[in-house]
């Protein structure tokens, strides 16, 4: 077996041609052969790119040769060859990171262009430590989630190996939004300020606060982002004002603009109602923020589309009848969708033409509003792809739209557009408490439920 310095993670024995694209590696005492092209798909920074180099000799690197032959394959196909199923996935991480191509193995198994919506099924559970429930959970594109219960946060890594648990100054969180796999934003409904968090090392890193014309103190009713600013919903300490804040995210969080600042003069009740949902729209390049109000009349409550750069409204829509319960939009169909309060049905709004008198439509059977009933109350909806997820109960409804022909008809009008609805999940998945928060990250769904210390994983595929 050939040697191995001591200081280098390979050293030389056998010599091998300058000139031949093959490459001959030992590992471990065991020889693989493959290409330079192959090699170069690591990247210039990784180890792989290293023996890439080395022209003059074979080099020998001891390490596993079986997880190395795994790696190989992954260079190779850009997918995890099924014989990896054999390993601990932290095993895999370690020696990616040793050989750095941990980015290829995130995107082979949590790559959000393979979540599989009508395939998910409850595959993990997350425990939580502590008595409370998840109030809020944020992800990250790769599937780094952060997960808001009582006055702590925990982190799980995009392998949701990695658990981490820091204590914040909050009673309690009701706002959280992830910006890195290692810092977030989080904010309450009875705690001054916006704070942005080193989840790694458990400190506030920086405050954010907006003062109203009498400097009173401000709370955090919402918070959004987009690939360029943070997003956040104030209300002031008195409640006689609210605005939103949008912050430079690649400019050291410096506010940009300040859109939607109502101070309230009596019985004004529309401004009265802070955003308490904010979402990019990245197809159109708006905000669309949302806020309902519950008083004697019922619940009432306006959703508006936000131009940032000019700071007007583009688009308003005002709810009483039927108020939404939760509202998102879907970039990828066009469409708007809510989970009204009183009947609990779903409706959606087409937004292909905005400049149109655009009423909601019901996707379920229109069930008659019966006084004094809320059969939508805590009902969460989210868009994610081409698909829309809703929450009613301990249950979620999977819509997707079915294609019927062409989109306009003869007259120059948009053709009625047809959603189909599906139960997700298996017989033993169904049911159980309340659901309280739904959100995306990688190729997996998460979902919390009321008075639950924990989180669930959904996936189309073993995690």
């Amino acid at each position: 077996m050939p040697p191995f310095a001591g200081s280098n993670p390979f050293s030389y024995g056998f010599h091998q041609e300058s000139n031949s694209s093959i490459v001959t590696i030992d590992v471990g005492g065991q020889l693989f052969q493959t290409t330079k092209q192959t090699l170069a798909l690591a990247g210039s920074k990784s180890l792989f790119s290293k023996i890439s180099n080395s022209n003059e000799t074979i080099p020998f690197i001891d390490r596993d040769p079986e997880i190395f032959s795994v790696l190989l394959s992954l260079l190779r196909t850009g997918n995890l060859p099924s014989k990896a199923k054999a390993f601990d996935i932290q095993d895999l991480i370690f020696e990616s990171q040793f050989y750095g191509v941990e980015n290829l193995l995130v995107n082979s198994q949590s790559d959000p262009s393979q979540f599989d919506a009508f395939n998910l099924e409850k595959s993990l559970v997350l425990p939580l430590s502590g008595r409370d429930s998840p109030s809020a959970i944020s992800t990250t594109q790769y599937g780094s989630l952060h997960v808001a219960h009582g006055s702590k946060i925990s982190s799980f890594d995009w392998a949701l190996q990695r658990k981490s648990t820091i204590l914040t100054q909050f009673t309690a969180i009701d706002s959280l939004q992830a910006l890195s796999p290692k810092t977030a934003a989080a904010g309450a409904t009875d705690f001054s300020g916006l704070q942005i968090i080193d989840l790694d090392k458990g400190f506030v890193k920086e405050t954010l606060n907006w003062e109203n014309v009498t400097r009173s103190g401000s709370t955090v009713q919402a918070i959004g982002s987009s690939p360029e600013y943070l997003f956040t919903s104030f209300e002031s300490g008195r409640r006689n004002s609210n605005c939103i804040m949008v912050y430079d995210l690649n400019d050291s969080l410096r506010p940009v603009a300040e859109i939607g600042h109502y101070e309230i003069f009596g019985a004004e009740l529309d401004s009265a109602i802070p955003s308490t949902k904010l979402q990019w729209i990245s197809s159109r390049n708006l905000l669309m923020a949302s806020g309902s109000h519950s008083g004697p009349s019922g619940v009432s409550g306006n959703i508006r589309f936000w131009d940032i750069r000019s700071g007007n409204v583009v688009w308003e829509l005002k709810e009483k009848s039927d108020c939404f319960s939760d509202v998102t939009v879907s970039d990828s169909l066009s469409s708007m969708f809510k989970v009204g309060v009183n009947t609990g049905e779903v409706f959606f709004m087409d937004l292909r033409n905005m400049d149109a008198d655009n009423s909601w439509i019901c996707l379920g059977e229109e069930r008659k509003v019966i006084k004094g009933k809320k059969e939508g109350f805590g009902s969460k909806v989210q868009s994610h792809g081409n698909q829309v997820f809703c929450s009613k109960g301990g249950d979620i409804e999977l819509w997707s739209e079915v294609q019927a022909g062409t989109i306009k008809t003869r007259e120059g009008g948009l053709q009625d557009r047809v959603f189909r609805r599906n139960l997700m999940g298996r017989a033993k998945d169904m049911g159980g408490s309340r659901i309280t928060n739904l959100n995306f990250g990688g190729n997996k769904m998460f979902v919390t439920r009321k008075d639950q210390q924990c989180v669930e994983v959904w996936s189309s595929g073993r995690v």
